[in-house]
């Protein structure tokens, strides 16, 4: 098994507006100076939030990469250049922009709410050749399985309603009501990565807490102990993409 944790002291840091919306990027970008790199397909990883008031990140241009943006607590609104007017997204709701061959977008955080914006690499040879598309989803959207003391929100995977380009990627977020222990399968070359949006659990060696990060792979499950009410987010990637990614 390759196991590896990252609590927020080793995640990079951001801002925007004097504070306003403050970040940690379990995955920054090369002058962010956090420990852990891009890796797989996945670029970039940042969990955003306000506190007192909204705030808005003005206009800016993407190209290539597919950008999700995932509304764990809260509202935002949402404006880019293919649609040309602002959208209004909820909790549990998510956003895709294909950013193809370019598209600017703008996002306001309004009070009290939390993100997650996450980059990935659906092979930029061919993605910058295309022209860039946007859809939302709705909470409703997403196929939700229940269990005895948990459930899991299937976000993306080959049968979702939810379309990436960025191959072999599934998406869940997991919800733990009662305390459990449970084991989740881990694919065969794939590396698994897990953040904590709340809660306490066991993993390995560590006690996870609100905002910790950690990968596994080369195993066959990774053992979960269950300490509070938890929400725990994960993505499964390629851990040897059939593309030259950017990072590489």
């Amino acid at each position: 098994m390759e196991f590896n944790f990252y609590p927020p002291s080793l995640q990079a840091s951001g801002n925007f507006n004097f504070g306003e919306i403050l970040e940690k990027k379990p995955i920054g970008f090369p002058h962010d100076n956090g420990t852990l790199k891009p890796y797989s397909n996945l670029f970039y990883w940042a969990h955003a939030w306000t506190t007192s008031k909204s705030s808005t990140i003005g206009l800016h241009p993407h190209q290539g990469f597919e950008i999700c943006t995932f509304v764990l607590n809260g509202s935002i609104n949402h404006f880019d250049t293919k649609l040309n007017k602002w959208v209004k997204l909820n909790k549990g709701d998510v956003q895709i922009i294909r950013s193809g061959n370019g598209i600017s977008h703008s996002e306001e955080l309004l009070e009290n709410s939390e993100i997650f914006q996450i980059w990935f690499d659906p092979d930029l040879s061919k993605s910058l050749k295309k022209m860039a598309s946007y859809d939302d989803y709705k909470c409703g959207d997403f196929n939700i399985k229940c269990f005895d003391k948990y459930s899991v929100k299937h976000l993306h995977n080959s049968t979702s309603k939810m379309w990436m380009d960025t191959e072999d990627i599934i998406i869940n977020e997991y919800s733990f009501d009662q305390l459990v222990s449970l084991n989740i399968d881990i694919e065969k070359d794939k590396i698994h990565s897990f953040f904590l949006i709340n809660g306490e659990i066991s993993v390995k060696d560590f006690i996870a807490k609100k905002g910790d990060f950690f990968t596994v792979s080369k195993t066959k499950y990774l053992n979960l102990e269950i300490l509070k009410k938890s929400r725990l987010f994960e993505i499964s990637t390629p851990l040897y993409p059939s593309y030259k990614t950017y990072s590489n």
